[in-house]
């Protein structure tokens, strides 16, 4: 009886196994990131959802207290001052960001001299630190020796309170913000605009389009994504407002600037009720949830009626 030769594994069989075979050096290098992500992010997320069922003030043991934190909101005035304020706040600040963050692309996009100084210029503030930003403009925005009001003096107006009446402390912190964080809208539409292809523009003109079609029908499209990540983070972001209002007004005058973010860190590290506070940030959390999951549905909407 004739016994056969083993057959030699081919080249594609060889090819298939590389392909299949774990390789863990990626996993490596995410592997730090991964750490504090559920270290510090992660983890107190879960820690917080959990505290939220409890009365705890930091110390002693936790009472589990059910459904009760969250019932308790439904009768905190503060809470609906906290809301009310977040609210008007992005709904100016978001609008702002958004166009003036546009035009400042679209300008700074242009083939003109200067063009790397104006990105530099508008840009340099989002990379200071968030309490200098306040003391800053807290200066700029005082009653008396403020500049702003200083250079409205000059030109005949009256000295505005800003960060000490109530109607007005709440816009105080939304010129600030604008002032500080339009340049980084700038820089991802920039980036955006960057991505469109210049031939478009030039077939667009040479068949008679002006600025306006083409920033309708080419600019806008084509930015579609960008506008899409851009509004996102910037309603994300205004949500989340606290640095500024607890450097400028710690909430004041009254609850005039008081905020969610505000008011989930006076109740849970000035009053020590850890249970409520976490309650309100899971509040948060949801609503930034729905309107992310309502601004995703709207977006792939729109992009399959454009199809």
């Amino acid at each position: 009886m004739r016994v056969l030769p083993r057959a030699r594994t081919t080249d594609t069989q060889q090819a298939a196994g590389q392909a299949w075979r774990f390789n863990a050096t990626p996993y490596w290098f995410v592997l730090p990131y991964l750490f504090f992500f559920v270290v510090f992010r992660l983890g107190p997320s879960i820690a917080g959802l959990g505290i939220s069922f409890t009365n705890w003030a930091a110390i002693g043991t936790p009472q589990w207290v059910g459904l009760a934190n969250f019932q308790a909101m439904t009768r905190d005035p503060r809470l609906a001052d906290a809301l009310r304020n977040t609210a008007i706040f992005s709904l100016v600040t978001v609008p702002l960001l958004i166009v003036l963050g546009l035009a400042l692309a679209l300008f700074l996009n242009r083939q003109k001299p200067g063009r790397a100084l104006g990105r530099v210029a508008v840009f340099t503030p989002y990379v200071i630190m968030s309490t200098v930003v306040g003391v800053l403009w807290t200066w700029l925005l005082d009653k008396d020796f403020g500049l702003v009001n200083l250079a409205l003096s000059s030109f005949g107006l009256g000295k505005v309170p800003w960060l000490v009446s109530q109607d007005w402390a709440l816009l105080g912190i939304v010129l600030t913000t604008v002032w500080w964080t339009v340049g980084y809208n700038m820089v991802l539409f920039l980036a955006g605009l960057q991505d469109i292809p210049a031939e478009l523009y030039e077939a667009a003109r040479i068949d008679g389009a002006d600025s306006l079609g083409l920033f309708r029908h080419i600019t806008i499209p084509l930015l579609a994504p960008t506008l899409f990540l851009v509004l996102m983070l910037t309603i994300i972001n205004s949500f989340q407002v606290f640095d500024l209002v607890f450097v400028m007004t710690s909430g004041g005058p009254g609850t005039a600037t008081l905020t969610l973010v505000q008011y989930i860190y006076t109740t849970g590290f000035q009053f020590l009720k850890f249970g409520y506070g976490s309650a309100i940030a899971v509040l948060l959390f949801v609503i930034l949830v729905v309107f992310a999951v309502v601004q995703t549905r709207a977006y792939r909407r729109g992009l399959s009626g454009a199809q």
